[in-house]
């Protein structure tokens, strides 16, 4: 285990820097739970990442406390602290340059575009999938100007949880 040997004989040396655990297990949870919050979110689907409503935010508070005691296993110092946002941090990286090198990566994590309006013509069964109402379509239609379903060519829900909306071309003219 890590030893510090300078700060052996100082009070806060057991407090605040000696590991209860061995730094190797606050590596294997803060993965667990990293892995196991990532799978968690990309179940719930794009909307929630993408679109913060004031329930989404306090969930998402709620499990960073939630998940803390499973990191760092009751051990409060200064040291697992560092091992464990070390950790994440690495972990984040590594996720982030596989997503950059390979599209299958990508593709299973982050998910594909999905097209929610073609030509007009509303895509329920997706709109379900993704849990997104016709009123959150809608709303996302007139942000760009655009009154009618009919106006649109293209309504995307993006790996963001953005839905981009593009007009038909008729329309893009006129405007």
């Amino acid at each position: 285990m890590f030893h510090l040997a300078l700060l052996d004989g100082l009070p806060v040396s057991i407090s605040m820097w000696k590991l209860a655990q061995p730094w190797w297990e606050f590596v294997l949870r803060a993965l667990a739970v990293y892995v196991f919050l990532v799978v968690a979110l990309r179940l719930t689907g794009k909307r929630q990442v993408g679109q913060l409503a004031p329930f989404d935010l306090v969930l998402l508070l709620v499990l960073s406390n939630a998940v803390q005691n499973s990191m760092n296993a009751g051990d409060n110092t200064v040291t697992a602290g560092v091992v464990l946002v070390l950790t994440l941090l690495a972990v984040n990286s590594l996720v982030g340059w596989l997503t950059w090198r390979s599209k299958g990566m990508e593709n299973f994590l982050e998910g594909k575009p999905q097209i929610l309006v073609h030509n007009g013509v509303v895509d329920e069964a997706m709109l379900k999938g993704q849990r997104i109402t016709r009123h959150e379509l809608m709303s996302a239609i007139r942000a760009v100007g655009l009154t009618e379903f009919n106006q649109v060519r293209l309504a995307i829900l993006e790996n963001t949880g953005r839905i981009n909306v593009i007009a038909k071309p008729d329309l893009i003219s006129q405007a």
